[in-house]
């Protein structure tokens, strides 16, 4: 009987046993690897994670269930104006299930009264764990409704975590005090601000940081340079318009995200501007639009990939943690690195821009 070429693919494909014979380890501590458990060494774990990516090992749901593991289900709730910052989440979240072999449910909340039903409905279909992005891991409803509930939760970019949950961030004060400092030392004195929307810390984090920026080097804090924007394009819009329409406008304007940013370059040019000689744009996040817009912006990068698999990969141990038989619960708050990325859209300033509308 002619064998087919599926069955010869699966018939060849690396074993549990194969893994430990290269790692030189027992099965059953292959087995402890990839169900994340805590008990061994971590010179042991990176010879079998050499392992499994030299021979591409997939377990298999149905063989971790044989080896006494156990299928795991976690809820991604989402809602987030921006569509960037939202995909590069997506990408992380999705890779570190599939690496650590969960199913990951993606569901969609609303912030408009409907947060509890969307959550019943996740838990209905029973779930383990939460990851919360922005803007939900700083909704009061939610967090209302989640807590208690005995599942672990995972807060990501929150200035507040609450204690009962774990949480990924990054220093968003720290961040935007440095980037207000680097346009200072390129000798912009008047800098534009655009704040993120209200309802997420990290904004009042961000405009913290500026403030304070100005206060160390002895800047203006005039109250027409900052305006109010909401993460999204079209606030971008609104907000660069009214900074640039002041008496004295601007020379550099920080805007608290890449979305607001791209407006505001795209503003300027509308103006006839000249990005950077006549105002330097900077945003915040170095999501793909930083990099698919000219010019190239400079801007705050915020691991959102990274942020996503570490949360992901936190509530997968947590999940892990309290099935053993100890039943062990954590809430670790792991601070992410930023970066400050230059690029294209930032430069000391040449000459005061015409800021009329044409």
């Amino acid at each position: 009987m002619k064998e087919s070429r599926g069955s010869r693919r699966q018939r060849n494909a690396p074993t549990i046993s194969d893994v430990a014979a290269r790692a030189g380890v027992s099965p059953m501590t292959v087995s402890r690897v990839i169900n994340a458990e805590g008990n061994v060494r971590e010179e042991t774990k990176r010879r079998v994670e050499e392992a499994i990516a030299a021979l591409n090992y997939a377990p298999s749901v149905a063989a971790r269930t044989l080896a006494g593991g156990e299928e795991i289900r976690i809820g991604l709730l989402h809602s987030n104006p921006s569509f960037a910052y939202l995909s590069a989440f997506l990408v992380g979240s999705l890779d570190q299930a599939s690496r650590a072999n969960v199913q990951l449910v993606v569901e969609k909340c609303d912030e408009d009264g409907s947060e509890a039903a969307a959550i019943e409905h996740l838990l209905r279909g029973r779930i383990d764990g939460i990851v919360l992005p922005p803007p939900l891991s700083d909704s009061p409803p939610v967090l209302a409704a989640l807590e208690g509930r005995g599942i672990p939760v995972v807060a990501v970019a929150t200035g507040r975590a609450p204690d009962w949950a774990l949480s990924v961030s990054i220093d968003d004060r720290q961040a935007a005090y440095d980037m207000t400092c680097h346009l200072a030392r390129l000798g912009h004195v008047r800098i534009g601000f655009i704040t993120g929307n209200p309802n997420q810390t990290a904004s009042a984090e961000r405009l913290d940081g500026y403030r304070a920026a100005l206060a160390d080097m002895q800047l203006p804090d005039a109250p027409e340079l900052v305006v109010e924007g909401l993460f999204t394009y079209r606030s971008g819009l609104d907000a660069a318009d009214q900074l640039l329409d002041v008496k004295q406008p601007p020379s550099a304007i920080f805007a608290s995200n890449d979305d607001m940013a791209a407006a505001t370059v795209a503003i300027a040019h509308r103006r006839g501007l000249d990005v950077p000689s006549d105002l330097t744009v900077c945003g915040f996040d170095d999501t793909a639009l930083a990099t698919t817009i000219w010019p190239e912006l400079t801007t705050i990068r915020q691991p959102v990939i990274e942020m996503s698999r570490t949360a992901v990969d936190l509530l997968v141990r947590e999940i892990r943690m309290r099935k053993a038989p100890a039943g062990r619960v954590s809430h670790p708050h792991v601070i992410a690195e930023y970066e400050l990325i230059r690029r294209q859209s930032d430069a000391a300033p040449r000459r005061r821009p015409n800021t009329q509308r044409r």
